[in-house]
């Protein structure tokens, strides 16, 4: 029985890191961390190498099954597909019915999220300078240029997988936010919500291998490079607040596939021909601001509780 209570457990922990994984401007890194797995999610992450896959085709079953705490894994992954396919449809509904207010509320945890994140930069110097401009203006210039759809081939979305399951591995940066820079949050959503398997299949291929490779080579920058590291996903963030400004003029398409231009929510009233929401807006980017402030709150207690 005590196996049971913790596979559920286990289970309901990946549910929270998978509603983390789909908001963008929450990280499921952070969650992994409250919920006390992050350290061990990325352990097991990291077990699957070229030794233990030898074990693996060498039939130890049993030994591979330790090395690479498998079965704590697995559950973890069901909790994260239950909550991706249980909130995918809520999703795609409040970005199509309720723009404004979502994007508020994704502004607020994006913007808070930026103070958390450089909060980690332990030494400033030229470098780290340096590092945070060049993010800020590579998402700026991202943001602003992006164009109305990117490639729809294998490929890049095998990479949009992978930059998916980034906020999984580095706590403070969401993976859902880069599927937003990348144009591929709404296809995502809407595969998930439709079942569309081939395409769901090339996004967790992209995902496993982000997985894989990401834990080894952040592990690396972060040993060798930690503050430009973090200066520089920092800057990403900043700049991509443009991306996620809650009053955009759209200047073609539809959807995340829009070319849209941040504009004052009076111009956009006198465009749409409505209410600007400026009220709505401003409690829910503070609601998205309590929420982040909350959990770094209890992660930094958990943390010196450790």
């Amino acid at each position: 029985m005590s196996k049971i209570r913790e596979y559920i457990l286990w289970t309901l922990k990946g549910i929270g890191i998978g509603a983390a994984n789909v908001i963008p401007g929450v990280s499921g890194g952070t969650i992994a961390f409250l919920t006390g797995i992050f350290e061990r999610l990325i352990n097991s992450l990291k077990s699957f190498n070229i030794r233990t896959t030898k074990l693996l085709f060498q039939g130890k079953f049993k030994q591979w099954a330790k090395e690479t705490d498998i079965v704590f894994l697995l559950f973890i992954i069901l909790g994260i597909a239950i909550s991706a396919f249980s909130l995918a449809k809520l999703m795609l509904y409040l970005l199509h019915n309720h723009p404004v207010a979502t994007w508020s509320f994704f502004f607020g945890l994006v913007l808070v999220s930026c103070w958390y994140v450089i909060k980690e930069i332990k030494k400033w110097n030229v470098g780290t300078y340096f590092s945070l401009i060049l993010g800020t203006a590579i998402a700026v210039w991202v943001s602003l240029t992006s164009p109305a759809e990117t490639p729809d081939t294998w490929w890049f979305i095998l990479i949009a997988g992978a930059a998916s399951i980034c906020g999984m591995i580095l706590p403070g940066i969401s993976g859902s936010f880069l599927l937003v820079l990348m144009v591929k949050y709404e296809d995502l959503m809407q595969s998930i919500s439709s079942l569309n398997i081939p395409r769901l299949a090339l996004y967790l291929i992209g995902a496993v291998a982000g997985l894989l490779a990401f834990s080894h080579f952040l592990a690396w920058l972060l040993k060798n490079w930690y503050n430009q590291t973090i200066a520089l996903l920092t800057g990403f963030m900043v700049g991509s607040l443009i991306k996620i400004w809650p009053w955009q003029q759209i200047l073609q398409g539809e959807g995340d596939k829009a070319i849209t231009h941040p504009i004052l929510p009076a111009k956009y009233a006198a465009l749409n021909g409505c209410n600007p929401q400026i009220a709505t807006a401003i409690i829910m980017a503070i609601i998205g601001i309590a929420i982040v402030v909350i959990l770094e709150t209890w992660a930094s207690r958990s943390k010196k509780e450790q």
